[in-house]
């Protein structure tokens, strides 16, 4: 039930404010729509990290269809949301795919998202100067809980990062101590980018979407405490010790 206020407070004191804001998102990128085969891999990908899916924000990603269905009315956008969520995640929305496939999804009362491939059509100025990199400096530990996420430039933390605790950046990301926790490099598609690390014991390392959970990293016991630094060849994560 919604209270009533006083008149003179309403005028004074708005009840809410719309603002803009930057997610990480987790992208579903769908090659087929075959319900059994897709619960059969997602039930392997979250028995790998449970606690990495859990209340995940994910977004379904049509592009990639191998094989689009002869009868889109047919496609059940409503079950494979509840699939999702049965498994813990949290889908937001569905992106690009065939005019058809997408106007079922509108008429489920599904949102859509922004069509990938528009964005990237759009007409880039004939002469601009570079922008700036900057990085952003985190001078302290991040602890368990915490997130920090560097837009646009490098992250660098001067410290450890607990397990429990993310880093995300656009660019690089540095960390002076020891990787507990979850870094994610490139979040917006920057294959080029770099994690280093004094110590790498990380639940989750990510460049660009791809990424490694903690069983899948697999480091020689002898490595252990050792600085190290993570890249992509050849669309998967090359683990090193750092160049000093």
């Amino acid at each position: 039930m919604l209270l009533r206020s006083p008149r003179f407070a309403a005028e004074t004191a708005p009840p809410f404010e719309l603002k803009g804001s930057l997610f990480t998102l987790t992208v579903l990128h769908l090659f087929q729509l075959d319900r059994v085969a897709i619960e059969r891999h997602l039930a392997e990908k979250v028995k790998q990290a449970p606690s990495f899916f859990n209340n995940t924000p994910v977004v379904i990603d049509l592009e990639d269809l191998a094989e689009p269905p002869n009868n889109p009315d047919g496609v059940d956008f409503n079950g494979l949301y509840e699939l999702l969520r049965g498994h813990g995640m949290a889908p937001v929305g569905i992106r690009n795919g065939s005019q058809e496939l997408q106007a079922v999804a509108r008429q489920a009362g599904l949102p859509m998202l922004p069509d990938s491939r528009s964005a990237g059509a759009t007409k880039r100025p004939e002469r601009s100067e570079p922008a700036p990199v900057r990085s952003r400096i985190v001078n302290h530990p991040v602890r368990s809980g915490q997130q920090i996420y560097a837009p646009d430039g490098d992250l660098i933390v001067l410290g450890a990062v607990s397990a429990g605790a993310e880093v995300i950046a656009d660019g690089n990301i540095h960390i002076y101590g020891a990787l507990r926790g979850r870094a994610l490099a490139g979040v917006k598609g920057d294959v080029e980018t770099w994690i280093f690390c004094q110590s790498l014991e990380a639940e989750l390392i990510s460049i660009a979407g791809r990424y490694r959970i903690s069983e899948q990293i697999n480091l020689d016991p002898a490595d252990r405490g050792k600085a190290m630094q993570i890249h992509l060849a050849d669309d998967r994560l090359v683990i090193d010790h750092l160049i000093r």
